[in-house]
């Protein structure tokens, strides 16, 4: 399996840190041992000197490492691997990455599975303490627009089977807070592909209860962070994932505005 066209290249933030540590684990079965060590180390994937490789690609590969990172927490809340959630991660990463990415990052997922278990028979909380600095990682390095995107592919696959369980959706609350966002702005993301009103009112952040003009203040926010532009230098496939989101809130500011006589 080549690598480099989808998580390749220069590592960016993740060559240090908790997510480095993993990514040593995580990465090795792709390529040989001299590669993966080169990466635990801050080197690179593909074998290209460091300096050839652009910043932006650095940035985007730690982006997407740590969506699977988070992604495998969020898979195991419920303490199942269901085959249909697999079987959603493949077809997302092929939908949103290409095909090269279905069998890379079903093996990334594999192998943080294995540490995971690893880890945590020597201590049960000790997956969970390095999630919560890899968040921490994560906060320092990711700007907010790009950690909302992070986010909302998490909730993505948290809905992959119809039905995001309770430890799921607490799941991903709690991973929105170790990367610096909020539950609300968690909630506000697995509702989007809602139809009623109660989940276009979540989606923008707001109790059914507000005024107009707190209404229009808060679509204006959501506009703003979660415009497609935000994220463009993390690759024109994340670009439009984001105009996908994008939409889908503005779907919900249509329901709410018609239900109200808006203009």
């Amino acid at each position: 399996m080549g690598a480099g066209k989808w998580i390749g290249g220069i590592l960016g933030f993740m060559t240090g840190g908790p997510l480095g540590a993993l990514a040593g684990f995580a990465l090795g079965a792709l390529f040989d041992n001299t590669t993966a060590s080169e990466s635990a180390n801050g080197g690179t994937f593909n074998n290209q000197p460091e300096d050839t490789a652009s910043d932006a690609t650095g940035h985007r590969n730690s982006f997407l490492f740590s969506m699977l990172v988070m992604a495998s927490y969020i898979i195991r809340a419920d303490g199942r691997i269901m085959h249909s959630e697999m079987e959603y991660v493949r077809q997302f990463l092929r939908s949103n990455f290409g095909e090269q990415a279905v069998g890379e990052g079903q093996q990334i997922l594999l192998n943080l599975f294995e540490e995971r278990k690893r880890m945590d028979a020597q201590n049960p909380n000790a997956f969970r303490h390095t999630i919560h600095e890899c968040g921490a990682q994560i906060a320092a390095n990711l700007s907010h627009e790009e950690r909302l995107q992070l986010l909302s592919f998490l909730a993505e696959i948290a809905r992959s089977d119809g039905h995001v369980s309770p430890e799921e959706m607490e799941a991903l609350k709690e991973v929105a807070v170790c990367i610096g966002l909020s539950a609300r702005e968690a909630e506000s993301l697995l509702n989007l592909h809602g139809d009623s009103l109660e989940e276009a009112y979540k989606v923008l952040e707001v109790s059914p209860n507000a005024t107009d003009q707190e209404l229009r203040a808060a679509y204006r926010r959501l506009a703003l962070k979660h415009h497609p532009d935000r994220v463009a230098t993390l690759g024109e496939d994340v670009r439009k994932a984001a105009e996908e989101k994008f939409q889908e809130i503005n779907n919900a500011k249509e329901r709410i505005w018609k239900a109200r006589g808006m203009k």
